[in-house]
């Protein structure tokens, strides 16, 4: 009797490393975006400008990413932050602002936005490469 419990306990045991050891092998990859200097023409680029909740201090940037992923681009104690110019690179990109990725199909790849430079025109929070 022993021994059939044993081996009950033997199947029980390969049949539950087989299942874990599929369900790390089918886990997805994680994003990875990250920061990249602007000297490439394939990686995303962004221009946009920020302001603290007071209005002042309305500063200029320009933001380069590689590698699929999304990442927040409000910088803290910043209240209004509105994008002028995306530039794809060899990426598909969304951006997120009033609530929603936008557009919502991505934007293609080696493609350039540009927007007027309204103080509070083009909502943006986050970025995403596809």
């Amino acid at each position: 009797m022993n021994f059939g419990i044993k081996r009950v306990a033997l199947s029980s045991l390969v049949t539950f490393a087989a299942v874990a050891s599929l369900t790390v092998a089918t886990t997805p990859q994680a994003f990875a975006i990250n920061p990249a200097d602007c000297s490439r023409s394939d990686f995303l680029k962004i221009d946009l400008h920020d302001s603290t909740d007071t209005g002042q201090a309305v500063n200029y940037r320009t933001l380069c990413f590689a590698n699929a992923g999304e990442v927040e681009i409000t910088p803290a104690g910043y209240w209004d932050v509105w994008i002028t110019r995306i530039s794809t690179g060899n990426n598909r990109v969304q951006w997120h602002g009033d609530g929603k990725w936008q557009p919502s199909g991505g934007i293609d790849k080696n493609t350039v936005f540009t927007w007027p430079n309204n103080p509070g025109g083009v909502d943006i929070d986050r970025i995403r490469i596809l």
